[in-house]
């Protein structure tokens, strides 16, 4: 397939899809390696379009309603039974997780784009830290970390951190 169809079929695909799309999906659709694609996104984002890399895969930014109500919520936690905990209470309670904040002392402010709407995804985010041996984000700030939530509601948002504070959970 030429570059710039191949390119074009991506795009389409990802926009089209209501969830997010891994790399190896795409690669395996459009019948090239997983690499192919990974420089055809980078491109395609150098080019000004707004896909998202998320750990779930791609998704174009535009599919996040930026008019719904939406809160910062900063968290503090060691465990990750404690990170799963925190992640359940925001999903349950009708929340989208955007994405982690961090401070870091010599870099500043890192964020990774989360984007988990349902239990499903904080469970598959979960097994993805434990089956490649990896630690959150938090683990370089002492557990001190930020999610940005949205939701329907204001109310959905003061549910979430009612629940994030009885749990101990905020900061």
């Amino acid at each position: 397939m030429e570059t710039g169809l191949r390119r074009k079929k991506i795009l389409e695909i990802i926009q089209s899809s209501g969830n997010c799309i891994t790399g190896s999906k795409l690669a395996t659709m459009l019948n090239v390696e997983r690499q192919v694609v990974l420089e055809d996104i980078a491109l395609l984002r150098a080019s000004g379009l707004n896909i998202a890399a998320t750990p779930s895969g791609y998704m174009m930014i535009s599919a996040v309603n930026k008019k719904r109500p939406a809160r910062v919520f900063t968290c503090s936690h060691q465990t990750p039974e404690q990170t799963e905990k925190e992640l359940m209470i925001m999903v349950e309670n009708g929340g989208l997780v955007r994405d982690v904040i961090i401070e870091h002392p010599i870099y500043g402010e890192i964020t990774g784009m989360l984007m988990l709407s349902t239990s499903d995804d904080v469970k598959n985010i979960m097994e993805r830290l434990k089956s490649k041996d990896s630690r959150p984000l938090s683990s370089t700030t002492g557990g001190i970390h930020m999610h940005t939530v949205e939701a329907e509601t204001e109310e959905a948002l003061e549910k979430i951190e009612i629940a994030l504070r009885e749990e101990g959970l905020l900061a």
